[in-house]
């Protein structure tokens, strides 16, 4: 029997105005998972108008009152693991390591944001006046809308709204339509058991058919004050222009074209290792998945021989088994697009060192490619799917060109024994973020998350998830009578 669920709006459960729903489709089986209800414009005005009321006192609340919610929260997840596993594999196709990942950071991440709620905030300013005092004071902003994608449901979920509440805004979030209890109506329950007064955090589900018109209406609401938006490039650029329309700020995480470079003094055992977990991680379905892999000439075929046979080892298909590490794409049709690109790239030269083939339903095989020509699609085109192309390079003056070779510029990493050496080209490399030693995925609720070119702007983690939804504000305080010329 599929799940049933409502939209969250005030604090209560409560059924879109037209009576529609939609269906959450469980990408494995192909089967019904879940209904949620299908929300409309007028749904989305009563989400703000609940998050607009909740905003004064939610501001006003004591910090360490707010600080006891996420607190709580954080615990309440912790000991849903299981209970998350099962949901993320029946909606979007998750294994358990990757659940319980999800689980593990969501739960720091809102042990961050508890920490940031009391944390200093502002700064004393020199003043020019005699006997004045100068401040600049942090202060939330009003209403956020957020929009969370359903890949990493739980980690993105909770960060979609983490830090706007910290910093002390109200939410309504828009969670995607192949994730919605995930990627937010969880959260919402974990938030509300952990005392979160109502409206301030409020859902809005609907059906695929009416995405653009749902986030339009939120945005364009003058008592939304702010946009975060985690997605693809295509679909952030559509948000960053409706939000750029109403001069509303916002923080865009988008997609990723990563590399992984293994330079010459690499550990080869190590960096098969470290580059099978950065490409096949969720099937490749993460912002941060490594696309590419640069490999030094002097290693390349060693490393070729040992990374195709490691990756057609991976067990693909049920996301319940516990031995799958390759699971489903989210739907059937993501794993045909992820096959026509290797189609693609096989029909204009590249090389199957191991998969390809046509999916299984939703499931897609890890696929190693090489020899792949800068006329294919899959080139520029982010797989976000368990797929990956091998280049080689015979200097680091080769290797940055060709990992500076696109339009995204989210996550690099680096593989090398010298951590000079590493520095010294990941000083080069245009992304916002870069490990060295380490493969392309890696996030921390305390470190600045966010890409730069066609990957977004804004920062999402620590201090720079609050300054992203706060406003600074001057404020003077004159301690003696100032005199004026008239």
């Amino acid at each position: 029997m599929p799940l049933t669920r409502e939209l969250f709006i005030g604090g209560k459960d409560v059924p879109a105005v037209s009576g529609r729903t939609a269906k959450d489709i469980d990408p494995y089986t192909g089967e019904v998972y879940a209904t949620v209800a299908a929300a409309g414009p007028e749904d989305v005005v009563r989400a703000v108008d609940a998050a607009d009321a909740a905003f004064a006192d939610w501001a006003a609340l004591a910090p360490f009152a707010r600080r006891a919610i996420f607190l709580k929260a954080a615990d309440l997840l912790d000991a849903r693991a299981d209970q998350v596993a099962e949901l993320m594999a029946r909606e979007a196709g998750g294994t358990r390591p990757w659940a319980l990942f999800n689980v593990g950071l969501a739960a720091n991440i809102l042990r961050e944001a508890a920490a940031a709620i009391t944390a200093p905030r502002g700064e004393v300013l020199s003043a020019q006046e005699a006997g004045a005092l100068g401040l600049a004071v942090r202060e939330p902003l009003g209403v956020v809308a957020a929009f969370a994608p359903w890949n990493a449901p739980v980690i993105l979920g909770v960060r979609a709204v983490a830090a706007p509440l910290a910093a002390g805004n109200t939410v309504v979030v828009k969670p995607s339509e192949d994730a919605p209890i995930a990627c937010a109506l969880l959260v919402a329950d974990l938030l509300r058991e952990a005392g979160l007064p109502d409206g301030v955090l409020n859902v809005v589900t609907n059906a695929r058919g009416d995405a653009a018109e749902i986030a339009e209406t939120l945005i364009a609401d003058p008592r939304v004050r702010a946009v975060n938006f985690t997605g693809s490039t295509g679909v952030g650029r559509i948000i960053g222009t409706h939000a750029a329309t109403h001069l509303k700020p916002a923080v865009l995480e988008l997609g990723g074209k990563n590399a992984v470079i293994v330079l010459a003094d690499a550990d080869v055992d190590y960096a098969v290792n470290a580059v099978t977990f950065s490409v096949f991680m969720n099937s490749g379905q993460i912002c941060m998945s490594g696309d590419r892999v640069l490999v030094h000439e002097s290693l390349a075929e060693e490393f070729k021989e040992k990374f195709a046979a490691k990756a057609a080892s991976l067990r693909a298909g049920d996301p319940g088994d516990p031995h799958t590490v390759v699971g489903p794409l989210v739907t059937a049709s993501a794993a045909r697009r992820v096959a026509a690109l290797v189609e693609d790239a096989v029909a204009k030269g590249a090389t199957v060192l191991t998969g390809g083939g046509a999916p299984e339903g939703a499931v897609h095989p890890a696929t190693v490619l090489t020899d792949l020509p800068k006329d294919a699609e899959l080139y520029h085109a982010e797989a976000f799917g368990p797929v990956c192309v091998i280049e080689t390079f015979a200097d680091d003056d080769t290797a940055v060109a060709l990992a500076n070779d696109t339009d995204n510029g989210l996550t690099c990493g680096i593989i090398t024994e010298n951590a000079t050496h590493g520095l010294a080209v990941a000083r080069r490399i245009k992304t916002g973020i870069v490990h060295i030693n380490d493969q392309s995925v890696g996030d921390e609720p305390n470190a600045p998350f966010g890409g730069v070119k066609a990957s977004g702007y804004g920062r999402f983690g620590g201090r720079w998830g609050i300054e992203a939804f706060s406003n600074t504000r001057w404020v003077t305080i004159a301690t003696q009578q100032a005199h004026y010329p008239f």
